[in-house]
This record gives C-alpha cells, sequence and structure tokens, in this order.
C-alpha cells in the first residue's frame, strides 16, 4: 500500500511540475482578464507588423543595390535585363 501512495506521490508530483512548465495558470489567468489579452494582441500584431515592413525594406534595398552593381558592370545579356528592372523601379519611385 505504502509503494502504491509512493508512486501516486511521484506521478502527482511530476505532472504539477509539467503543468507548472507549461505555464498552465499564466493562460487561464490571460483568458479571465480579455481587455489584457486584447491589449497584448494589439502589442504583439504591431511588432509583428513593423518588424516585416522593416525586414522587406531592408530585403528589397538589398536586392536593388545588388542589382545596380551587377548593372553597372556591363554583363552582355543579365546587364540589360537588370538595367531595365533598375529603370522601371526608379521610375517607380519618383512617381510616389
Amino acid at each position: 500500500m505504502e509503494e502504491k501512495m509512493n508512486t501516486m506521490y511521484r506521478l502527482t508530483f511530476e505532472w504539477a511540475h509539467i503543468l507548472e512548465k507549461s505555464r498552465i495558470y499564466q493562460y487561464t489567468e490571460l483568458l479571465y482578464s480579455p481587455w489584457t489579452l486584447i491589449w497584448k494582441n494589439i502589442l504583439y500584431g504591431t511588432a509583428r507588423g513593423l518588424g516585416i515592413a522593416l525586414g522587406f525594406t531592408f530585403f528589397a534595398a538589398t536586392i536593388i543595390y545588388v542589382l545596380q552593381v551587377l548593372g553597372a558592370l556591363n554583363l552582355p545579356i543579365i546587364g540589360d535585363y537588370i538595367a531595365d528592372i533598375v529603370r522601371i523601379v526608379q521610375r517607380q519611385l519618383e512617381f510616389k
């Protein structure tokens, strides 16, 4: 009987430890306070959108810079194609 109690205590302790690691308590508290949940989602969404915008801007600027460098090399076929792309992008930027 004592062995069963020790086994049961050990299993209960392990489950409590697993639940504590999963932060289930904080999650249930968050579900009972909807304004906190809404505020955190707005904040996280704004941060994610800003990160995507900055990342895409950096990526696009790098690609345009590389295309301009490749266009300056005057490669026979690729250089003309890249120069056309750079001209189109610059023209679009001038209209805005």
